[in-house]
């Protein structure tokens, strides 16, 4: 049996997280755990938001703080509800220290994390990709699934592949942890540059791995920067696919002046993100 994490904000309780947690724990036979992130630094409140009220603002701050812990309750309600009636087997962790550390350790006995793409641990509403998922990923200790703020039913993957190590680690990741959607039409994407060939890299290799594991695949091969073109492809299906891709992993060097392919996508798309690195 795997085990399963979602990364729920108590404050700001994510039903799509939820969701698509539940399906996946379902239908893979996994034991679900549910991290409730409570770092204890933060609140739904801004401080600056005491100043300006006329009662004492003890009083004010306990009345606040007595309204996160009724939401943080209510949230554990739903997600408790939302199990049973599933019927699957899981349990619920209280992570009160800094939420970065206590999820990237979490994530080291996970076999995948869950994780909406707005998640923000704060108050203050971000565009995504928002700088704690950024720091989340580049840190990772097990394969992610960043999904979007609506839950839609999966028809279609997209295997975003370059020939690399990486990619197919993604891949292989993928297959072993959700094989229920292997089932479903799989695309298998590749970009090049406009003066090379339209072959799969190591197209025999990939080729006969795929057969293996991808029995309904097909293959595309476009020309341009990999950016672009991915995005543009990735806008024409009719429902947004589910889109596996690998290496987040860089150094803070690199991610300041470079967005990565995840960022790129969180960023432009509604689209599931499976992403796995070494």
């Amino acid at each position: 049996m795997k085990k399963i994490i979602a990364a729920i904000d108590g404050l700001k309780y994510a039903e799509s997280t939820v969701q698509f947690a539940i399906q996946i724990a379902r239908e893979t036979q996994s034991h679900l755990v549910g991290v409730f992130l409570e770092d204890f630094s933060y609140h739904s409140y801004s401080i600056y938001e005491l100043a300006p009220r006329l009662e004492p603002w003890e009083q004010q701050l306990r009345k606040l703080n007595e309204q996160d812990l009724v939401s943080r309750a209510e949230s554990v309600e739903k997600f408790t509800a939302l199990c049973h009636k599933a019927d699957i087997e899981f349990n619920i962790h209280h992570d009160r220290n800094f939420a970065l550390p206590e999820l990237l350790h979490e994530t080291v006995y996970a076999d995948l994390l869950i994780i909406g793409k707005n998640e923000t641990l704060s108050p203050f509403p971000h565009v995504p990709p928002t700088g704690f998922l950024r720091d989340l990923l580049g840190d990772i200790q097990c394969p992610v699934l960043v999904v979007p703020e609506d839950f839609e039913l999966v028809d279609k993957i997209v295997l975003l592949y370059d020939g690399q190590p990486s990619s197919m680690f993604a891949i292989k990741m993928f297959s072993y942890l959700l094989p229920f959607m292997k089932m479903l039409p799989v695309e298998i994407l590749t970009v090049k540059p406009q003066d090379e060939n339209l072959h799969v890299p190591d197209n025999r290799l990939m080729k006969e791995f795929s057969r293996r594991h991808f029995h309904n695949a097909s293959y595309h091969v476009l020309h341009g920067a990999a950016e672009q073109e991915i995005v543009k492809y990735l806008k024409e299906s009719e429902r947004p696919p589910l889109v596996v891709l690998g290496a987040y992993q860089r150094s803070l060097v690199s991610r300041w002046f470079r967005q990565s392919m995840a960022d790129v996508l969180m960023e432009k798309l509604d689209s599931p993100l499976f992403i796995a690195h070494t």
